[in-house]
C-alpha cells in the first residue's frame, strides 16, 4: 500500500541539509539541556509554591465571602496556568533535543527551509522558520 503524501512538504523539492560538526551539535545540545534543567527547576519551585499557598488557603478560608473566594480561585488558576506554561516550554526544549538527535534541528518542520540562526538564538526550540510562523499566527 502506498504511503500518503506528507502535506507539509508535498510538491516541494527536497532540500539538502547541511551537516553541522560534532562540536557544534554538542554545544547546541548542552545549551538546550541546560535550558531544560533550568525550566525543570523553575517548574518544581512553582509547584512547591502552589502547594504551600494551597495549604495556607485551606486554613485561612474561614469567614470568606464570595468575593474572597472568587479572588482565591482566580489566583489559583493563574498559578496553575503559570506552571502549565513552564511545562509546555520544557516539552518544547525536549522536542528540540529530539530533533537534534534526528538531524532535523534548525530546519522548518513545514517547508524544510533552514531556520535563521538569529531565530534559533532567540528561541532555541523553534520548529518553524519566520515565514511559516507568521503564516501560522495569522490563522
Amino acid at each position: 500500500m502506498a504511503k500518503p503524501a506528507d502535506t507539509r512538504t508535498a510538491g516541494r523539492k527536497p532540500v539538502a541539509k547541511a551537516t553541522r560538526s560534532a562540536a557544534e551539535t554538542e554545544k547546541i545540545r548542552a545549551a538546550l539541556a541546560a535550558r531544560r534543567d533550568e525550566l525543570r527547576a523553575e517548574y518544581d519551585q512553582t509547584l512547591s509554591e502552589i502547594t504551600e499557598l494551597q495549604r495556607g488557603r485551606l486554613t485561612d478560608s474561614a469567614g470568606d465571602d464570595q468575593a474572597d473566594t472568587g479572588t482565591k480561585t482566580l489566583e489559583r488558576e493563574q498559578e496553575i496556568s503559570l506552571a502549565n506554561s513552564i511545562r509546555e516550554r520544557i516539552t518544547q526544549v525536549e522536542r528540540a533535543l529530539e530533533r537534534l538527535d534526528e538531524g532535523g534541528y534548525g530546519w522548518c518542520e513545514r517547508c524544510a527551509d533552514p531556520i535563521p540562526v538569529e531565530r534559533l538564538a532567540a528561541f532555541p526550540a523553534a520548529t518553524l522558520c519566520v515565514k511559516c510562523k507568521q503564516l501560522e499566527e495569522r490563522r
